[in-house]
């Protein structure tokens, strides 16, 4: 319309319908056709889409719960979230530990002389022997270097001392580590997930790499929650379906059936990508790493280990607003709680 519209200083410029298409005068563009035309131009150089795998058995929920309990009770667990070279989400995740209720260091990993990685190692050792909680946050650490996401900070933490440190801290102090994106990384190569300690890995031991489609991704998924094992995740009931940011490069779990198979009846296997309907799925549109199984989110055999490739931290008031879906998987919440 011509005319601004009363005391507003806007202009109407049309009005939404059910038909999924844009009207301007005669001119008619369904949404597809707009897609289409947005998406073929560079189709071939920045792929959107990718070939879908195959398909994934139906959900089977564990139900039989936690096998840990706290030794300790603490009104606010301490919560050390390292900080290593390209880390980017360390003030999303302390965000999220602080509204919790736990309370938060942050520990910036300093590698640029001799002494400073000395003294690093002197501190991350220290401040592990205090903490309840260690958060590995995402990031792209050491730039990730082709075929090396995590590997920069799995590196540092198996080195002699902080490898003791630590697995002290996991089973003498009664801990927990969460590990999101570059974190997850990390705690696979470390061997942490899917077994629980730090030990040499083989050319035939799980691992996170390339993106079937090829390149980064960004986006909202669908995950669905079906295991109760770990503390992590002792805040939801297994099949409860979150929406969920991804962004990464090296998201596709990958691992042989055996693996799988064990994992799956020991309820380590923590969240799965799901559709629209709740099924897990290999589809690229829903699972746009390509992850076998459609692994989203993993655990150590106790469940203390939890490690997934969604940003579960970057969630607040205002974020995201447009996009529908439970946001919160309360899984910070869920481990402050472990310790009250």
């Amino acid at each position: 319309m011509s005319d601004t519209l009363a005391g507003t200083g806007y202009y109407e410029l049309g009005e939404t319908t059910l038909a999924p298409s844009i009207v301007c005068g005669q001119a008619v563009f369904t949404l597809s056709e707009i897609e289409r035309a947005w998406r073929e131009p560079l189709e071939k150089i920045f792929p959107t889409e990718g070939k879908s795998q195959g398909t994934v058995p139906p959900s089977v929920l564990y139900t039989t719960g936690l096998r840990i309990a706290p030794a300790a009770r603490y009104a606010r667990p301490r919560v050390l979230i390292p900080v290593f070279p390209g880390t980017n989400c360390e003030y999303d995740s302390a965000r999220a530990f602080e509204r919790a209720g736990g309370k938060v260091e942050t520990l910036v990993i300093r590698n640029r002389t001799p002494q400073a990685i000395t003294e690093t190692i002197d501190a991350l050792v220290r401040a592990l022997r205090e903490a309840q909680i260690v958060m590995l946050p995402g990031g792209f650490s050491g730039g990730d270097e082709p075929d090396g996401a995590g590997k920069f900070i799995a590196a540092m933490l198996r080195s002699p001392r902080l490898r003791e440190a630590v697995m002290s801290h996991l089973y003498r102090q009664d801990g927990l580590i969460l590990g999101i994106c570059n974190g997850f990384q990390a705690l696979v190569k470390l061997g942490l997930i899917p077994y629980g300690e730090i030990r040499d890995l083989t050319v035939d031991s799980p691992t996170l790499t390339f993106n079937t489609i090829g390149r980064h991704v960004s986006c909202m998924v669908q995950t669905k929650v079906v295991s109760n094992l770990s503390p992590w995740l002792s805040g939801v009931a297994p099949g409860t379906i979150h929406t969920i940011p991804v962004s990464h490069g090296e998201g596709r779990f990958v691992a042989d059936r055996e693996v799988i198979a064990k994992m799956r009846v020991r309820g380590q296997i923590a969240t799965q990508y799901v559709d629209p309907v709740g099924n897990p799925t290999l589809d690229p549109e829903y699972n746009p790493n390509g992850s076998i199984y459609a692994i989203e989110g993993l655990t150590s055999p106790d469940g203390r280990v939890f490690g997934k490739m969604g940003h579960s931290e970057r969630i607040g008031e205002n974020i995201a607003m447009n996009i529908y879906g439970d946001k919160d998987q309360r899984i910070f919440e869920s481990g402050v709680k472990y310790y009250f």
